[in-house]
């Protein structure tokens, strides 16, 4: 990164590179914990978090237009896309850059097969050069072409996301510092929001806000486009529209926003249109939201495990449980992450044990609105858990009018 987008970000040349070379020392530790020689990924923010190189993110979620191969003792070898191979010179985990090899459809039409099969020579001689004999190799995604050639050249394929979540999972000192910065992006982009409403804007409009915040203040994108109005409010999930609100209507968010050096901010925040008072609804939703979210954000102490945070877990009154959020929590750093952990009558059947620890980043759900109802509110928080226990980060006012 240069001097100039330093200064925009406010982070040092060092500061940086302790950022990159920390997240790929987590991920080389999880590669040999799981007797690989390699890895080879193609998810962006796998590709990130080896590499600290960054380019064209939601492109080539869609587009395998690049990918890295990173030597569980050997050197870390990015194949960026063709023309853009400068954009890494300076990362310090880059050992080479290369040229990426496209064999997806899109980029190969009816050569893909061809282009695969030279792809698959290059990755299959990385792993005979610097494998020293050995052939598991952890994949995080790949289309089944590449699958099939590379089981026939004799690597034996590992599931590499799981790799990458477990290293991941907890954050380092610099990782902690860029998601302060991130969250402070989005608690600023939320206030402009809540302050610039006004009766006659459209959702689009209101959600705007959040866009133009981050992208003014070295943010990058959005994940989703979860901000409804009144009666859209209920059942969440639908997304922004050209609804236009109206005095006294809810608006709800969940911002899902990955701001500075590319890490994410989950916060939600509900608030009233225009000058007109609360109803007494909207005030009970408000407070059962804030008192779910507020009660199970106490939970994620170190060592305690899913199932028990599941089981203490505050849920919703029984006429509002069919809408509840499923999921109590779930981890973040550079976008959503692992773990998710949901509530106590579907974790043992759908879900997983693990355990909570230092360093992790956690995002508490909450939503409050009952089946058929006229609105909803939508509220989340963002932790730090440590070695005392959850340090909230998320740390912007609630709507006082609404918790009265």
């Amino acid at each position: 990164m240069n001097a100039e987008n330093n200064d925009v970000l406010g982070q040092s040349p060092d500061w940086h590179r302790r950022l990159d070379l920390g997240r790929l020392a987590r991920l080389k530790a999880r590669l040999l914990e799981h007797d690989c020689a390699a890895g080879l990924f193609y998810d962006p923010m796998n590709i990130r978090y080896a590499t600290g190189a960054t380019n064209m993110q939601v492109y080539s979620m869609h587009n395998p237009c690049r990918y890295v191969f990173v030597g569980t003792e050997g050197p870390v070898i990015l194949f960026e896309f063709a023309g853009c191979e400068f954009l890494a010179e300076d990362r310090p985990a880059v050992d080479e850059v290369r040229v990426a090899q496209a064999w997806y459809h899109f980029a190969a039409g009816p050569r893909m097969m061809e282009f695969a099969r030279s792809w698959c020579a290059e990755i299959v001689d990385l792993m005979r050069t610097y494998g020293g004999g050995n052939r598991r190799l952890a994949i995080d995604r790949l289309d089944p072409i590449g699958t099939h050639l590379l089981e026939e050249g004799g690597i034996e394929i590992v599931e590499g996301q799981e790799v990458a979540h477990l290293a991941r999972i907890v954050k380092t000192p610099e990782e902690i510092t860029a998601i302060r910065q991130s969250i402070d992006v989005c608690q600023e982009a939320i206030r402009r929001m809540i302050a610039g409403t006004r009766p006659g804007m459209t959702e689009n409009a209101i959600w705007s806000i959040l866009h133009q915040t981050n992208a003014e203040r070295g943010g990058e994108w959005i994940e989703t486009r979860l901000l409804t109005s009144g009666p859209r409010t209920n059942p969440w999930y639908q997304e922004a529209s050209e609804r236009r609100v109206e005095e006294g209507d809810i608006v709800c968010l969940d911002s899902d926003l990955i701001g500075p050096h590319g890490y994410g901010a989950d916060i939600s925040r509900s608030w009233t249109v225009g000058d007109r008072k609360p109803t007494d609804d909207q005030r009970r939703l408000y407070a059962l939201a804030h008192e779910q979210v507020s009660r199970n954000s106490e939970l994620f102490m170190p060592g305690r495990s899913f199932f028990e945070i599941a089981d203490l877990a505050r849920r919703m009154p029984e006429d509002y449980l069919a809408n509840e959020q499923p999921a109590i929590a779930h981890g973040s750093g550079l976008c959503n992450e692992f773990p998710l952990l949901i509530h106590s009558d579907k974790i043992r059947a759908k879900g997983h044990d693990g355990i909570i620890e230092p360093g992790m980043i956690i995002c508490i759900e909450s939503y409050a609105g009952a089946p058929g109802g006229k609105e909803g509110v939508k509220l989340e928080q963002q932790i730090l858990v440590t070695e005392d226990g959850p340090e909230l980060l998320s740390d912007m006012e609630f709507e006082e009018d609404l918790l009265e």
